[in-house]
């Protein structure tokens, strides 16, 4: 059994170190999980590159799957054993303002990044960490899949809120902006809500994956007008749901143009930098079109995500792009801010 566990914690600009810290003790209402995998998320890379700005040292990772080792003594056997694999959930949420206690974890008052985990050397999500205290309220049963696609549970929970958000109904035509590992997972879901997808990005690699995945268009903004293309498409109509997911403000204020009237906008992505966007408020009054937002997830998100993985109705590995032993830390981050992979994956 091993002495002292292992975490990778940000130091400062592109500086991060393999630390290690004692396992530590079970609480009564706690267990303990050995991490087997943590996804390098795009919040991630930004911190490691600066453009998210914490407080350092800072323990970062949140797409994080592992096995419970051990149990606290008021854990609900019935429930939960030694040896369950297990998605860990979002640990942020305060669970006792307004919006947790109304069902909306995802948009908590004091959502926070910057918590000390118990149990943790340093602040932060602690994803990357070879050990966890957790309680059991933040995990999640999950089987058949390995742990590397087990990783990309935490992203297809929030853009599985994203499409219940948006409310797609059978028949409706869908705009997915950027194809990302998020735009093409609100591909995937948008597809089984029986939409018609249009997918939209200059990379036309991305795109024919895209295709290959069930959308039924795919545009290349830097040759094509979007708008007049969903226009052609759709008779005319536009479209009943446009998701953008990419962080450009200008982006935004463009994807409004493709919105049919009493459609939904669903902006997705955080925007970096945050740029004030410019809507014609006598057309949102007109068209009586919805402006949405949706950030995170929340517990019930984490539940139908497993689901979905575990039951094999997503199948996430066009999504893992590399796999790195945690003593390759460094070439992990370094290969995950290249922007040219979907998920980039450290096994502990």
């Amino acid at each position: 059994m091993d002495k002292m566990a292992k975490t990778l914690v940000f130091t400062g600009e592109r500086q991060i170190e393999l630390r290690e810290y004692p396992i530590p003790e079970v609480s009564d209402n706690k267990v303990l999980v050995k991490v087997d995998a943590c996804a390098i998320c795009t919040w991630e890379q930004r911190v490691y590159t600066g453009v998210k700005k914490v407080e350092y040292p800072f323990i970062g990772g949140h797409e994080m799957v592992g096995k419970i080792i051990k149990m606290g003594k008021n854990v609900d056997r019935r429930q939960w054993s030694e040896g369950d694999f297990v998605a860990v959930g979002v640990t942020l949420p305060c669970k006792n303002c307004y919006q947790c206690k109304s069902g909306n974890e995802q948009n908590c008052e004091h959502f926070d990044h910057s918590k000390q985990q118990e149990g943790l050397p340093e602040k932060g999500m602690g994803g990357m960490s070879s050990h966890l205290l957790v309680s059991p309220d933040n995990l999640f049963h999950i089987s058949n899949v390995s742990p590397e696609e087990a990783t990309i549970t935490e992203p297809l929970s929030c853009v599985l809120h994203s499409v219940e958000t948006a409310q797609i109904e059978f028949g409706d035509v869908v705009v997915v902006i950027g194809c990302g590992i998020m735009g093409l997972l609100h591909t995937l879901l948008s597809i089984r809500r029986g939409a018609c997808v249009i997918v939209s990005d200059t990379n036309e690699e991305r795109t024919k994956l895209a295709l290959e995945l069930g959308a039924s268009y795919a545009v290349n903004p830097a040759k094509e007008n979007l708008e007049e293309k969903v226009k052609e498409i759709t008779g005319g109509i536009k479209a009943q749901v446009v998701f953008d997911t990419t962080p450009i403000s200008a982006v935004a204020e463009d994807a409004v143009k493709s919105v049919a009237n009493n459609g939904r906008l669903v902006l997705y992505s955080s925007f970096y930098p945050d740029t004030p966007i410019s809507i014609s408020p006598d057309w949102l009054h007109k068209s009586a079109a919805k402006l949405l937002g949706t950030a995170n997830s929340n517990t019930v998100d984490f539940t139908k995500a497993t689901r979905l993985l575990s039951q094999g109705i997503i199948d996430v590995k066009p999504f893992v792009s590399e796999v790195y032993e945690l003593e390759e830390y460094k070439q992990a981050f370094e290969s995950a801010i290249k922007g040219d992979k979907f998920r980039v994956v450290i096994k502990f």
